[in-house]
């Protein structure tokens, strides 16, 4: 743990509170050859577990590590495999040899050398279990963020019923056929098999009734039929509207054309690039315009970001400068939503683009992630549709126009293209495990959005920190003439520390986040962060034990006694009155961070 500590001097006591990964019971009780992929085995001077009376022995060896999985999946990195073989292996041979173990009420006891486990198993209801084996289908129509649609999945998830959810947020398409179903868009709307049971409201009459059981084994017992809602297909976007831009059109011309080459500039090798006369000359003999009408296209081509001047962005003039396609930028490599090929189409507004964003992630949060949002399944998340149409609409980002935001909806925009942005690397590149890879996790993984590269690190520090230097880091994420200046916060709101997930389990849980409301759901996101990360206050010692965040980017907080003032509101009474106390009196105050647990919030 970090420590400072705090007088009323002004003078500012060094801190000491490093990265660190938390101690653990086994903390130097283990070494390197005992841990692996996780999992901790016994010393090996320690006696040989031995197999309870009437087991094979071979029962409590080591776990094997063996890769038996064999899902085709997407990269999604080491630490998420060896974790999930390792785990599937533990339970697979504590299930093979469950029964044959003495015990009795779901309660087995075993000995080796000396310990006592005791194992308890779950207790599967019969009413439950058998809703679950029944032939026919649950179909709800939902949208995302949408309390009712969280109420019906709560439900449909505590009584065991299978289901198949719609969301007309992610699947558009799928609206009209719930009108036509329906009568109405209102959401949720329930369907056992091909049988319409209603909303929330029905369905909570149904169980306080104690009709639920039957009604669903009454309608789904036999096999979905056809006139029932389909489930939706993966692989298969909905006709999007046409969006056709007349730049684009004169842009594949200029690919053709245009005498792309590496050049000599200034004594540095510029690659694939051209220069503006060239550009001009182009636009002037194959459109036939005059040299002062094909001046203001090659403009609107370069401000549209078709084109780039390749150390001035958007700046364009009719004589030697070079410039060169987007595509052929140097970032486009790590650019992971490029996919191989620009976007020529009109782009949408940034805003629209923001909402569809918030809207099918807070989708896949809904049906991959844990109740508190503070565990997510990466592997179901990279196997869906709705991830999979994520992808696409994150291409659509390539040359939006971000300077048509305003404040508010650029906060948003940007907190939710971070925390997409973090589920994306972990399941394109994997879980960084070391500080060598976090870094690079937050530099290297990028994405193409309004002709600028993005990185997590850019976010982050560059736009919504306003350009602050990040943690421990010399220089700041934009220099001096960047285009992405303009783009940056003009101040910073400490509140998005709190809206921001790492994908570790001691970041902030996972939110997305709606324009219009943004200040309120950021204040709510700090106060459940503070609930589940109490701080610590003991007024003997007159010390407080605070979460690393603060101390990070204590900058933004403020330093001392700042820090306290500022959390005050969103503590609850108990701790708030404690730190109060501590203020108040005008004494020492000692403060101690909290490690930060860098592991997988999986």
């Amino acid at each position: 743990m970090g420590h400072e500590t705090l007088s009323n001097s002004s003078e500012n006591v060094p801190e000491t509170a490093e990265y660190k990964i938390p101690a653990t019971e086994n903390s130097g009780k283990t070494s390197p050859e005992n841990e692996r992929n996780g999992v901790f085995y016994p010393l090996e001077n320690l006696p040989r577990p031995e197999a309870p009376p009437g087991l094979n022995g071979d029962v409590l060896k080591k776990p094997s590590l063996e890769n038996n999985f064999t899902v085709d999946v997407p990269a999604i990195g080491k630490y998420l495999l060896e974790t999930k073989n390792s785990l599937s292996a533990a339970i697979s041979r504590r299930l093979s040899f469950e029964d044959d173990v003495k015990g009795g009420g779901g309660v087995t006891e075993f000995y080796m050398s000396g310990i006592q486990v005791v194992v308890r198993t779950k207790q599967v209801d019969e009413e439950t279990s058998e809703l679950a084996n029944l032939k026919g289908r649950v179909t709800f129509y939902s949208k995302s963020n949408c309390r009712d649609s969280g109420a019906v999945r709560k439900m449909l998830r505590e009584k065991g019923l299978k289901y198949v959810e719609i969301n007309i947020d992610v699947y558009p398409a799928r609206e009209k056929e719930l009108i036509d179903r329906t009568g109405g868009s209102v959401v949720p709307q329930i369907f056992f098999n091909e049988k319409l049971i209603g909303g929330l409201v029905a369905l909570n009459s149904l169980r306080n009734s104690g009709l639920l059981d039957q009604r669903a084994k009454e309608l789904l017992g036999s096999e979905c039929p056809d006139d029932a809602p389909g489930p939706p297909v993966y692989g298969f976007d909905e006709p999007e509207e046409e969006r056709t831009d007349e730049m684009g059109e004169i842009v594949k011309l200029l690919r053709l054309r245009l005498p792309i080459q590496d050049r000599l500039i200034r004594m540095r090798l510029v690659k694939n690039c051209f220069t503006g006369t060239e550009l001009v000359d182009v636009i002037v003999h194959h459109l036939g315009t005059s040299r002062t009408e094909a001046i203001g296209i090659a403009k609107e081509i370069v401000r549209k970001h078709f084109i780039h001047h390749v150390s001035r962005g958007n700046y364009f003039e009719d004589g030697n400068e070079v410039y060169r396609f987007l595509e052929h930028e140097q970032f486009i490599p790590k650019c992971f939503n490029f996919r191989g090929s620009l976007d020529d189409r009109e782009p949408e507004s940034a805003f629209r683009i923001g909402q569809r964003l918030m809207k099918i992630m807070s989708a896949i949060l809904e049906s991959y992630a844990s109740e508190d949002r503070h565990h997510l399944d990466y592997l179901a998340i990279s196997n869906s549709e709705e991830f999979r149409r994520y992808l696409t609409m994150a291409r659509s980002l390539q040359r939006v126009d971000l300077t048509a935001l305003s404040t508010d909806e650029k906060l948003a925009f940007f907190l939710n293209l971070y925390n997409a942005m973090v589920i994306h690397a972990m399941i394109r590149r994997g879980y960084p495990e070391g500080m060598i890879e976090r870094k690079s996790f937050v530099t290297d993984f990028q994405y193409l959005v309004g002709g600028s590269s993005y990185s997590l690190n850019a976010i982050r520090n560059g736009i919504l920190r306003s350009n602050h230097r990040a943690p421990y880091a010399l220089t700041k994420p934009f220099s001096a003439g960047d285009d992405r200046l303009q783009i940056a916060l003009p101040m910073v709101n400490p509140l998005i520390h709190f809206g921001l997930c790492d994908g570790s389990k001691s970041s902030p849980s996972v939110r997305f986040f709606s324009p219009q409301s943004v200040y309120a759901e950021l204040r709510a996101a700090a106060r459940e962060f503070f609930s589940r990360n109490p701080i610590e206050v003991d007024l003997s010692k007159r010390t407080v034990c605070l979460p690393c965040i603060l101390k990070w980017y204590s900058v933004d907080f403020g330093n001392g006694k700042d820090i306290f003032k500022w959390i005050l509101s969103y503590l609850d009474a108990e701790k708030a009155g404690l730190l109060s106390h501590l203020l108040d009196d005008g004494g020492v105050i000692n403060i101690i961070y909290k490690n930060y647990d860098w592991s997988m919030n999986s």
